[in-house]
């Protein structure tokens, strides 16, 4: 079992990743109602997933305002350590994607149950690989871009309350002096993690279990390095993982059956070192920790993404198993598919219903990884006869069977999920598209910018679409004569085998915004 993310880690000291929900707070006496220009958007948290979504409505001309309760500063202790290849493919179509890959190493394979091995490099994608990142580089480079975009950045600064009417959101926010301000938005996004702030606001719950009540992250070095970028395995009641963050430190993950104990139980290096001792058969000479931290591994969702003008995504929506790593990918996908939504409804060229598909489209999502995850992880840690016989046919089926480990690589690497489409729809509609190669270049090259991409067998002249709206591209080869256009985030809106002009003016109008 390989996993790349983790949920609700206290370390020794505690490092803090999330707003405190107080969602009956009310402003101080001395309080500066500041109302915000609308339309605007302000984005709760600044993880990957906040620093994600606040760069695409920057760059689709939204006014963006960051909220994040943690003072300036990345941390160099991160959570998640892997990026899979569809959040690549997001990343390549903002042109980000060359500079993260440089951040670290990649893996072409994941190990599961100890006796299986998944071939990424089978999968079909410009990026058939885990990359091996720390999540702190992922967050150093969307704040960058964020920034360029010009988000306006509130560090340090905590949601407290909001409320909202037909025409906007009013949140309250206290600042380091502890004056609270409102600002006002016509949307505001929580993605301030899973003790999200701001579901508590709108008063959704948060339901589920945990499924793995003692787990612990280290980083240290190792007097002796590991064959591979990652190492994993288990023994008995015993589990350790060491990944490499390519710069001399290591991550190590594990857990112990026969301990397990509240999160904010002191640990220290001798614990861990004999963890893996027991799982790994060594401990690698593991010194120099500069981080402890115990965790439970939660499965919970939100059992709606929006509520009015307000919106979840990532963690405060959603929360795995660190099983597979998908936990910040699935993140940033929401980012992806709610951003240009958002930019269109604020500019008022959204069509109707068009806000109501994130809930349908990520929400299966997000239900798809828990379970997923959570499957994976009950089947590694399984001790009682008959998981350790389901475990056993699940190997083997997947040893046997092709297209099963085709199914099960492309959920965890993000390419296999696909959104509902309208009955009567053409059979692309809703499935993602790789980087096809297009006359005037790659798909991901043509949706940089935020546009929608119109692919033709034939020239056309985008039926007065804007060109900041709209690409129009021919495809590379001449044997292909579906016209598609191409979503924002990647996935086809609307498709024919053989579009006259009319047809596909009528599609254009009716989807893109």
């Amino acid at each position: 079992m390989s996993g790349t993310g983790t949920n609700h880690p206290t370390s020794n000291p505690t490092p803090t990743h999330n707003a405190t929900p107080t969602p009956d707070a009310t402003p101080t006496p001395d309080a500066t109602p500041t109302p915000m220009p609308t339309p605007s958007v302000i984005v709760v948290g600044s993880g990957p997933t906040g620093l994600l979504l606040a760069g695409d409505l920057a760059a689709a001309g939204v006014p963006v305002t960051l909220i994040e309760k943690r003072p300036h500063g990345i941390s160099n202790l991160s959570r998640a350590f892997g990026v899979h290849a569809r959040t690549l493919e997001q990343f390549d179509a903002r042109g980000l994607a060359d500079r993260l890959l440089a951040t670290g190493s990649t893996l072409t394979h994941l190990r599961l149950f100890r006796r299986l091995t998944l071939d990424l490099s089978t999968l079909p994608s410009r990026f058939p690989f885990l990359l091996i990142t720390p999540q702190y580089e992922v967050e150093r480079l969307l704040e960058a871009r964020a920034r360029e975009l010009g988000v306006e950045f509130h560090f340090d600064t905590e949601a407290v309350a909001l409320r909202q009417d037909a025409d906007g959101v009013d949140l309250d926010t206290r600042g380091p002096d502890g004056t609270v301000v409102t600002r006002r938005a016509a949307y505001v996004v929580g993605a301030d993690g899973h003790r999200s702030a701001v579901r508590r606001a709108v008063g959704l719950p948060f339901p589920g279990v945990s499924v793995i009540r003692s787990m612990f992250l280290a980083d240290v070095r190792l007097a002796e390095r590991p064959e591979g970028v990652l190492t994993v395995n288990g023994e008995g009641d015993s589990f350790a993982m060491i990944v490499s963050f390519g710069d001399g430190w290591y991550r190590v993950m594990g857990w112990n059956r026969r301990h397990e104990v509240p999160d904010d139980t002191p640990l220290d290096l001798a614990e861990v070192k004999a963890v893996a001792r027991r799982a790994l058969g060594t401990d690698y000479g593991m010194h120099d920790a500069r981080w402890l931290s115990r965790f439970h591994s939660d499965e919970r969702q939100a059992p709606e993404y929006r509520v009015g003008r307000v919106f979840l995504a990532g963690d405060a929506a959603h929360v795995h198993s660190p099983a597979g790593g998908q936990g910040m990918n699935t993140g940033l996908q929401d980012a992806a598919n709610l951003g240009w939504k958002l930019a269109a409804a604020v500019h008022g060229r959204a069509p109707e219903g068009l806000l109501d598909t994130y809930q349908a489209e990520r929400h299966p999502v997000g239900r798809a990884v828990l379970r997923s995850s959570g499957g994976l992880v009950r089947l590694a840690r399984a001790q009682n006869p008959a998981l350790r016989a389901v475990r056993t046919l699940v190997t083997a089926v997947l040893h046997a069977s092709r297209p099963a480990r085709t199914k099960v690589l492309a959920q965890i690497a993000g390419i296999g999920h696909a959104y509902p489409a309208p009955r009567g729809a053409h059979r692309l509609t809703g499935t993602r598209v790789p980087d096809v190669a297009l006359a005037g270049g790659r798909l991901h090259e043509a949706l940089r910018g935020g546009r929608f991409v119109l692919i033709t067998p034939e020239p056309y002249d985008g039926g007065g679409a804007p060109a900041e709206r709209l690409a129009v591209e021919r495809w590379a080869s001449a044997g292909r004569r579906t016209t598609v256009l191409v979503r924002p985030d990647g996935y086809v809106a609307w498709a024919a085998d053989s579009a006259g002009p009319g047809e596909t003016e009528a599609a254009l109008a009716a989807h893109v915004c």
